[in-house]
């Protein structure tokens, strides 16, 4: 499982916030929920917050293994 914890923390720590991030930066309402319930976005949303927030990939995702995750 794609854990997204890290990007609200790093989102914390940073001068950016959840109303910045959709009026100043233009990523919508929707992804934004999708990050904080943990569903998927694309590798081109996690490009855009590692630039706005200049950080590593890391810092905002995690895996985390999970009994959910597809059988391979």
């Amino acid at each position: 499982m794609i854990d997204y914890s890290p990007f609200w923390t790093t989102l914390e720590k940073s001068e950016e916030n959840w109303y910045t991030l959709t009026t100043k930066h233009n990523l919508s309402n929707s992804t934004l929920h999708r990050l904080k319930h943990n569903k998927d976005v694309s590798t081109r949303t996690l490009n855009d917050l590692c630039r706005i927030l200049h950080c590593n990939i890391q810092d905002i995702v995690t895996y985390i293994p999970s009994e959910d995750d597809q059988l391979l």
